[in-house]
């Protein structure tokens, strides 16, 4: 099933803690990484969500993962979506996006050698932040990715949110690849 969204705010579940009102700076790479990516809103579309009966809530299981492997994308309604229309629909979980281009799915950012970022380098993400190409040369990072946003950090800042990333716990999940508009 596909919503349409202008933007949603993520409600702490039931029996969650909502987040604090101020905290301590971070004391290393891998903590200044987690607060980037929470202040970020990684998770936002990087981390599977559980319906529950206040919304939509992050599966702490699947931390950073991507758009689930298994979940098929929704058919994009005919005349609704494509080049020179403007507009967007997003899976219930937040994790694909449809719009003018394409279908574009939640890469996994988990350290899983195969189908996250476990291979990767420090510098490699770095290019792929700062120019919006995988690798800094493969194909586009598409919406809703902000990748413009994350290119104006410093490199020390990039650095820390790659530690952060590494340190999670992998989950073997392979993204789909993006569909191109019709």
């Amino acid at each position: 099933m596909l919503i349409t969204c202008a933007a949603l705010a993520m409600q702490p579940a039931a029996g969650q803690s909502s987040p604090a009102k101020s905290a301590a700076p971070a004391k290393g790479p891998v903590q200044r990484g987690q607060y980037l990516a929470t202040f970020g809103g990684c998770g936002d579309c990087h981390t599977p969500k559980n319906m529950t009966d206040h919304g939509p809530a992050p599966d702490a299981s699947r931390l950073l993962s991507g758009h689930r492997a298994d979940d098929p994308a929704a058919a994009v309604p005919s005349g609704v979506l494509g080049p020179g229309q403007w507009g967007a629909l997003a899976s219930a979980d937040l994790t694909a996006w449809a719009g003018p281009w394409g279908i574009s799915f939640a890469a996994n950012l988990t350290p899983d050698n195969e189908t996250g970022i476990g291979r990767w380098t420090a510098e490699q993400f770095i290019k792929t932040m700062r120019t919006g190409k995988h690798f800094g040369d493969g194909r586009a990072i598409l919406p809703p990715m902000p990748w413009f946003d994350v290119a104006v950090l410093t490199d020390q800042d990039m650095k820390d949110l790659f530690a952060y990333l590494k340190s999670l716990k992998p989950v073997v999940n392979k993204v789909p690849q993006p569909v191109p508009p019709k």
